[in-house]
């Protein structure tokens, strides 16, 4: 196989040959992919794959694939598609607590009635799913002919039946524990049939949740919506916003989860951006822009990693590589032996022509199944004119007015997001072979569900000079103005880089941070203001010549967003020579009449970095030391991940101290812990003088699926800190999981219409796991849209908090993020642990210098 530098070369040569006009491409001319390789034939039943696809066989001892009216889906004895529902893993965190064995409710606070986007399904308790074994005697390995042969019976077997070539599911269960049957085949062969009852499951077991997502991917298909991804779609009703060249279409998300006391439906909204274009039209314009010379290069940086859609199946494919060597013309082998052209093949299966002959193809390569055996990759070749790209670059991120008229359609706030709830409920009703469907297998959609929360009081803002009571929760910008903070260091001795040209600008800011540094008891002496030239390679000879260790602050002022100078800056002052640093380009200081917020929230970032304190709210446990644990991967190198440490310093939780540590490999799961816990500990002793005896922990980044290994790997480094700092030294510890993403919506209704609920709103009951001690908080404002709530799982706790308690101080960890005087989403130190791994993902691809450490350099 050649390497890519070899096809780049390859590919540029044909390129510089070949003008492009219109919809026309260069004929490829050199080998990516070379080998001889066979194709599945896309007529099989195994053909709804995206684009065309290198066949591999399949091990069918670990797979199950449903059929029979049930499309094909696949089950497994672990759950399948459904690995991810925690029975599967054998979680159940709350036997372990003894606290909240018997209830897990707070009680403090005042009730509220609320709607969520849960229906239930009406099962009776004694709803069961039969399972079966099925053999075939003589026995042949055609699942087809085995499904027609056991189907013949299907007055026996009744219309609620799903069978998979070996396992047989039924809505009710057979007169014998042991059926034999007979069919004949069209040889005139008598095959026997062995049906054998292998168990009954209730309708919350592993299997039970998995069929009945499955199901219900089999009712949204009946109501024409498509799968993309995880959801479903429907593509005959698409939103148009023709000034920005985008198409929406409208979608859900749905899936059947066992929550307290019942199975119930989880729908929400969701919705597909597609562009316009087609990567060939983006091929062209972008050789049009740039001419022959670096096209293939910047090609392939621009498309590798995008995902693109295929509308005439509908699918979804990651851009992995693209293929000179291939072009529409060119031939491949089907699975029966047979040859055809790629254009030939779209005409026939899809009725689609290819107008581009000379077009290069695009590579994408499939995830394996974890239920394959085999490791050698799985491929597809696509064809650009027919992939249209998906999701929003950065420049049109960056669009104003694009995503506010973008958001116009997608952020619903929660009047329309219950008016298309309630359309998808109505539609299943209507819908007669839908409401058949789930009628012979027992079912029945219900209304939504209605549940009791509790919204508990608001925090108290304790400045140095006064008590803050604000006016609203979600912001107390205005309060801060004019209150004293409670610690900051004076800005003595600092540097202000900016270009010639923007030193009118420089005078300004200065002025403004002045003003508002004096209201919040914040002295800024002047600085000393160093010009560069309006260049990367500038700033940084600037940097070197004037930085020394008595600087404490490097305030530099950009005349671009240009990620690769903030990237070497941030590199150079938290790596090279460790001082706090602050970025703000032009762009943000040209409003004048803004000037002074931003001042003041630069005031506020630049008097956290040098070891300041804002503000404060009352914790009333003592010796408590809070952690926030996060982990994202490296932009820039691929193989590692980034794990953000954040943890508490003083009783008042107002200083933190950071490490950010980079990891070889790509895994959400951290095995630095021990290390970064035992550094914590150290600091902790060393401000107090005592070690804690306590110990909480917020762990962000984690899915469901990986709660065991949080359980199995991530909590022995912890507890064996513990033990390694000091042998008798035995904290009480709990760690909670922190989701922002979360299936449950709440809605409150008020004046006979459905708002968001109150900041402080907890539910603790009915809309939560029965195996787990969790909750929900609603900790932010939605301006726009529906509010989403966090959730929190406490996988491990011997501290013995009340759940008022640990309800509590969860919401009062929402009120000490000092990037922003109002509630976030998620606890403080979550949302610092974010912010480092963020900053050392993206831009320095390092681990910050420990000098930095007890400061929020990252702000």
């Amino acid at each position: 196989m050649e390497g890519r530098a070899r096809v780049r070369a390859r590919g540029k040569a044909l390129w510089e040959n070949t003008p492009i006009t219109g919809q026309t491409s260069p004929k490829a001319s050199c080998s990516r992919y070379s080998e001889h390789f066979s194709l599945e034939n896309l007529k099989s039943e195994k053909e709804s794959k995206d684009g065309i696809e290198l066949s591999r066989p399949l091990n069918t001892l670990q797979r199950r694939t449903v059929s029979g009216g049930m499309g094909e889906h696949i089950i497994t004895e672990r759950g399948g598609k459904m690995g991810r529902n925690l029975h599967d893993l054998g979680i159940n965190t709350r036997t372990n607590m003894a606290h909240v064995k018997e209830s897990k409710s707070g009680s403090s606070g005042i009730p509220l009635k609320m709607v969520t986007n849960l229906f239930g399904l009406g099962l009776p308790n004694t709803w069961r799913l039969f399972q079966y074994h099925v053999t075939f005697s003589p026995a042949f390995e055609s699942r087809r002919l085995k499904v027609a042969l056991l189907y013949c019976h299907s007055e026996l077997l009744g219309k609620a039946k799903a069978f998979d070539g070996a396992i047989l599911f039924l809505s009710h269960k057979l007169e014998n524990e042991v059926t034999e049957l007979s069919s004949i085949t069209k040889n005139s062969e008598t095959v026997k049939i062995t049906i054998t009852l292998t168990c009954q499951l209730p309708s919350g077991s592993p299997v039970c949740i998995q069929f009945f997502n499955i199901l219900f991917k089999k009712i949204l298909k009946m109501l024409s919506m498509y799968q993309v991804g995880r959801n479903y779609y429907s593509p005959s009703d698409p939103v148009q916003i023709p000034q920005h060249r985008l198409t929406l279409w409208p979608g859900f998300s749905v899936s059947i989860m066992q929550f307290e006391n019942r199975l119930m439906l989880s729908a929400d909204v969701s919705h597909k951006v597609l562009r316009s274009e087609t990567v060939l039209d983006f091929m062209t314009n972008l050789y049009n822009k740039i001419g022959p010379q670096k096209f293939v290069e910047t090609c392939l940086k621009e498309l590798l990693g995008l995902v693109v859609l295929t509308r005439y199946n509908n699918k979804t494919y990651r851009i992995d590589d693209m293929d000179w060597s291939l072009n529409p013309t060119k031939k491949f082998q089907k699975h029966d032996g047979t040859e055809i052209t790629y254009v030939d093949y779209y005409k026939q299966q899809y009725e689609v022509v290819v107008t581009d002959l000379s077009q290069p193809l695009l590579v994408s390569q499939l995830k394996n199944r974890k239920t394959d055996t085999t490791t050698a990759a799985r491929v597809v070749h696509l064809v650009p004119e027919l992939c249209f790209l998906t999701g929003l670059s950065s420049q049109a991120r960056a669009d104003f007015r694009l995503m506010k008229d973008l958001s116009l359609e997608t952020q619903l706030n929660p009047a329309r997001r219950q008016q298309r709830l309630l359309r998808l409920a109505d539609n299943i009703q209507r819908n007669r072979e839908a409401r058949l469907e789930l009628e012979n297998w027992g079912l029945h959609l219900q209304t939504q569900v209605s549940l009791t929360g509790r919204v508990i009081p608001s925090e108290k803002i304790l400045m140095l000079d006064q008590i803050c009571q604000p006016v609203t929760a979600a912001d107390w910008s205005r309060e801060i103005r004019n209150s004293k903070i409670l610690e900051a260091q004076p800005l003595q001795r600092w540097l202000m880089v900016c270009s010639n040209r923007n030193e009118e600008t420089a005078e300004k800011l200065l002025h403004c941070l002045q003003r508002v540094g004096f209201g919040m008891g914040f002295r800024i002496e002047r600085p000393k203001v160093v010009q560069a030239e309006d260049s990367t390679s500038a700033f940084l000879r600037v940097l070197q010549q004037h930085v020394d260790p008595d600087v404490q602050l490097v305030l530099c002022i950009l005349s671009s967003n240009q990620k690769d100078c903030y990237d070497a800056i941030k590199k150079f002052l938290n790596f090279d020579r460790p001082i706090p640093s602050q970025c703000v380009t032009v762009r943000t200081l040209s409003r004048q009449q803004m000037l002074m917020s931003v001042a003041t929230k630069i005031a506020m970032q630049i008097i956290c970095k040098i070891g300041g304190e804002l503000w404060a709210v009352e914790i009333p446990l003592k010796s408590l030391l809070l952690v926030g644990i996060d982990v994202n991967k490296d932009a820039l190198n691929k193989g590692q991940s980034v794990v953000g440490f954040v943890s508490s310093i003083n009783a008042k939780m107002t200083r933190w101290f950071s490490r950010g540590i980079l990891q070889n490999s790509s895994s959400d799961i951290a095995d630095c812990l021990k290390v970064c816990m035992k550094g914590a500990l150290r600091k902790w002793q060393k401000v107090n003088c005592e070690l804690p005896s306590r110990i909480i922990i917020y762990r962000d980044g984690v899915g469901d699926g990986q709660l065991k290994m949080v359980m199995d790997y991530e909590i022995p480094q912890l507890i064996n800190s513990f033990r390694e700092t000091s042998i008798e030294y035995s904290p009480k510890l709990s760690v909670i999981v922190v989701r922002k993403k979360c299936i449950p919506r709440f809605f409150l209704e008020a004046n006979r219409e459905l708002q968001n609920p109150p900041l402080g709103t907890v539910v603790d009951s009915e809309a939560t796991r029965p195996e787990w001690y969790d909750f929900y908080l609603i900790s932010q404002v939605a301006r726009q849209g529906t509010v989403n709530p966090t959730y929190y799982n406490v996988v491990y706790d011997d501290n013995g908090l009340k759940p008022d308690h640990m309800q509590r101080l969860t919401y009062k960890m929402c009120h000490l993020y000092y990037n922003w005087p109002g509630v976030i989403r998620v606890p403080a130190p979550c949302q610092y642990a974010h912010k480092l791994t963020f900053l050392v993902g993206q831009s320095i691809h390092r681990e910050p210098s420990m000098e930095l450490a007890e400061y929020l350099f990252y702000l």
